[in-house]
């Protein structure tokens, strides 16, 4: 089966797009058996549909910007489409597959998250960065029985270009009108599908429509709900011509290999360049040209019953497609304000919604029952590395977080930014409980700034809340978020750093944690740095030092006098003087209240300062989880390549109060958790020699000698 998503696309909105996916994935994803399609009719045949109703939520982030996704039903050898588009596919001739066993009877508001039996191949067309994003989604995510593929959207513009569309959507509304030609040969029939769609029911439904169809019948839709194909809602309005009240393409049932035996690319550009000698542009995007050449071949549409589009625009007549719960099919968010319609039930719609995103993701990660679904290089890896595993070790549980796969979501939110030539991005990650520090964060830098958020699918929903909330964060377009879900018993700091850093954009790094305060300018000041130091052709680590301060509110110094003479008065400390104070010491901080110039320093045991790097530099070690040694290893090993480590003078970073992490509490209460912690170290510094021969030796001699 195949189903394509229409929205309207900015690529930096790809990520939601993936998560509509997925939570069609959630609900509807099924079993690949010996590598083959399932067709429908074998494996459905007794499981009514009916009997699988339940609140199965499939939703597109829905935001003002909608994105494509394409998803294809039952797993073909080769197939794919879209950042537009989602598809299912069904072969034809595939008759000699095993036969599944039997479904088991599923009451009606039972969730059919176990008891999907299709697999799901989605394609997407996409642009290198949706690409990047939904591929990394996909492989993080590990849901069976699913597939992706994806093609390049740059090869299909030029052929809907040239067509004017008023529509928000822009060039990605007239998208599906490519599909004969953007989705491979092999693919016989699609399902269509804008992305601020809501599944109530399973696919395979709506699917088994295409069973329906006449000999001649190459399009399947719902009728549109509103009268905007009636005309004269305002003063000289002029829809395009459409048959009767016209049809919604927000789900769409294409024949695909009807269509190409049709000459449907030729056909819809007849259509379209008739019309807009009158027209001059579309209004609607694609939904205007498929309209005007289904009035001029009406034969050719099968159309939908008005459940399977339940359109929640603001003056559709969408209440008569449902009298109760068990009635909905597809709910669609087609008003732009989408989740603030006016319709009477919206709050039922909301809810549903919501709820699902809330959901905890890691339950897409079952296996199905059923047929055997096909295991993924992935998921052999990651079971080989469990296998090889000690259970009995007492450090069984850090261990097994070091080959734990956690789901990951880059760019979140919206992000815009075009790096310069000596750009530095800010670097850091954070949990629930530090999201307070973020508008300060950015009042205080101004430069780009890439955040990874360790979060649990609630907590992202949040977050969001939180973000659009702020005046602050929301008018912010170069800060990216990316979300690791929880999983595991510990904080994956250095897994979560490391997802922020390989999405910084700009050629170097500023690495710091969230609960620091930059100093005003400091991102113009260390532009300067990197030019003068000549970062680009040397290994350098710019050491920023850092202060902090036991107040909750603080007048932030403005200058490096002001520090100076707030650290005379005991309103601001060195860092962890009092605590942990090896872990900043080889700063040397009685040099740096005088010095003009930037000054080396040599590294130390236990030495853990924020620096500045070249984007290229060695990731953290994902070993260390929790508390303890997570920034350690990594200067370590900077320091093992050769960084020389230098001291900016007219720098600082102030560390704001917090209560204590519960990871830190561990660390203090459990000999085993510090047991551990040693046993890491040890191992981290036998890799160290390993990787970097004799040089290294100076490491574990220092380690020893404390």
């Amino acid at each position: 089966m195949h189903l394509l998503c229409r929205g309207r696309v900015k690529l930096l909105v790809a990520s939601f797009t993936a998560v509509i996916l997925l939570t069609w994935l959630y609900l509807l994803a099924g079993n690949l058996e010996n590598g083959r399609s399932l067709l429908l009719a074998p494996c459905l045949a007794d499981t009514p549909a009916a009997q699988v109703l339940d609140r199965a939520v499939l939703e597109s982030r829905v935001r003002e910007e909608g994105n494509y996704g394409n998803q294809q039903w039952g797993a073909s050898a080769d197939t794919g489409p879209e950042d537009v588009e989602n598809t299912a596919e069904e072969k034809n001739g595939n008759s000699n597959h095993t036969e599944c066993p039997r479904a088991p009877s599923v009451q009606k508001c039972e969730s059919i998250l176990f008891h999907r039996r299709n697999p799901l191949h989605f394609h997407f067309i996409t642009d290198t960065v949706a690409h990047r994003i939904l591929s990394i989604l996909f492989q993080s995510w590990m849901v069976p029985s699913v597939r992706v593929s994806f093609y390049d959207a740059d090869e299909l513009k030029s052929e809907v270009s040239w067509i004017p569309n008023k529509h928000y959507s822009g060039i990605y509304g007239l998208m599906k009108l490519t599909l004969t030609k953007a989705l491979p040969s092999n693919l016989s029939k699609v399902i269509v599908l804008d992305t601020d769609i809501t599944f109530a029911t399973d696919i395979a439904e709506l699917w088994g429509i295409f069973q329906k169809f006449t000999d001649k019948q190459v399009i399947g839709l719902v009728e549109n709900q509103s009268d905007w194909y009636l005309g004269n809602l305002w003063k000289n309005h002029k829809p395009w011509p459409a048959l009767g009240r016209g049809f919604n393409t927000g789900v769409i049932l294409l024949y695909l290999e009807r269509l190409r035996r049709l000459r449907w690319e030729q056909m819809w550009r007849l259509t379209a360049e008739r019309e807009l000698m009158s027209m001059l542009s579309t209004s609607l995007a694609d939904q205007d040209i498929f309209n005007a050449f289904i009035k001029q071949n009406p034969v050719l549409v099968h159309q939908l019953p008005c459940f399977w589009n339940v359109q929640l625009s603001d003056h559709t007549r969408s209440e008569q497609c449902y009298t109760e719960v068990s009635d909905l099919k597809v709910i669609h968010w087609n008003s732009p304000k989408k989740l603030r319609v006016k319709n009477k039930h919206v709050e039922f719609f909301r809810n549903l919604y919501l709820t699902f995103l809330e959901y905890d993701g890691n339950l897409l990660r079952r296996e199905l029952f059923g047929c055997p679904s096909q295991a993924t290089p992935e998921s052999v890896r990651l079971q080989a590395s469990l296998e090889d595993l000690d259970e009995d070790d007492q450090c069984y549980d850090f261990r097994r977080e070091r080959v734990t796969v956690h789901r990951v979501h880059l760019y979140f939110l919206q992000y815009e930014y075009t790096p310069t030539k000596d750009d530095i991005t800010l670097v850091a990650q954070l949990s629930m409980d530090r999201l307070q520090m973020l508008e300060a964060i950015c009042k205080h830098w101004e430069g780009p700034i890439s955040l990874a958020l360790y979060m649990s699918d609630a907590e992202a929903q949040q977050f969001l809340r939180y973000a659009q909330a702020s005046e602050v964060l929301k008018n912010r377009k170069n800060v990216g978020y990316h979300l690791v879900y929880k999983e595991g018993q510990f904080y994956p700091v250095n897994l979560v750093r490391n997802v922020a850093l390989r999405n910084a954009n700009t050629p170097y790094v500023f690495l710091a944690d969230v609960d620091f305060l930059p100093m005003y300018g400091l991102y113009d000041y260390l532009r300067r740095a990197v030019v003068q130091l000549d970062m680009a052709h040397t290994k350098k680590a710019l050491v920023v030092p850092a202060f902090e301060t036991l107040r909750y509110r603080l007048s932030f110094p403005k200058s490096k006098a002001e520090l100076l003479s707030m650290l005379d008065m005991g309103t601001l400390y060195t860092f962890r003087y009092h605590v942990w104070t090896k872990g900043h010491a080889p700063t040397n901080y009685a040099k740096w209240r005088t010095a003009t110039t930037p000054y080396k320093v040599e590294w130390e045991s236990d030495f853990e300062p924020y620096v500045v790097v070249r984007r290229d530099c060695p990731e953290y070690d994902q070993r260390f989880v929790g508390f303890g040694w997570n920034k350690v290893s990594h200067i370590m090993e900077l320091d093992a390549q050769e960084y020389d480590l230098m001291v900016l003078p007219n720098a600082f970073m102030i560390h704001m109060p917090h209560a204590p992490s519960f990871d830190i509490s561990k660390f203090r209460s459990s000999p085993s958790y510090r047991n551990c912690l040693g046993t890491l170290k040890d191992e981290f510094h036998q890799d160290l020699s390993r990787k970097y021969g004799s040089a290294a030796l100076k490491y574990l001699t220092a380690q020893r000698n404390i």
